[in-house]
């Protein structure tokens, strides 16, 4: 699965902390949004998971949105950056 992560941290100290997580499962693709290629769900939750040990419920946010296949091939984008990346398959 493909997942977009996109947060609003208020604390600097709590933001730099859920980027370093969020490094080691996507790709930083802007300031606070983050593209998760090909994801399981135990990964998934993994990260979730430390992300909310940090964040402030009532003050910070983030979002995960779940993309199929077919939504990424559709992305469009302007200025810097790349297409995402999404690894090619073959069922045999």
């Amino acid at each position: 699965m493909f997942y977009l992560v996109c947060f609003d941290i208020v604390d600097d100290r709590i933001r730099y902390r859920i980027v370093k997580i969020i490094k080691k499962f996507g790709i930083r693709v802007q300031k606070s949004v983050f593209e998760c290629p090909n994801l399981t769900e135990k990964q998934f939750l993994e990260m979730k998971y430390k992300i909310e040990k940090y964040i402030d419920a009532t003050q910070d946010s983030v979002r995960y949105y779940f993309l199929s296949r077919n939504c990424i091939w559709r992305t469009e984008y302007s200025g810097m950056g790349e297409a995402p990346y999404v690894e090619k398959y073959q069922v045999v």
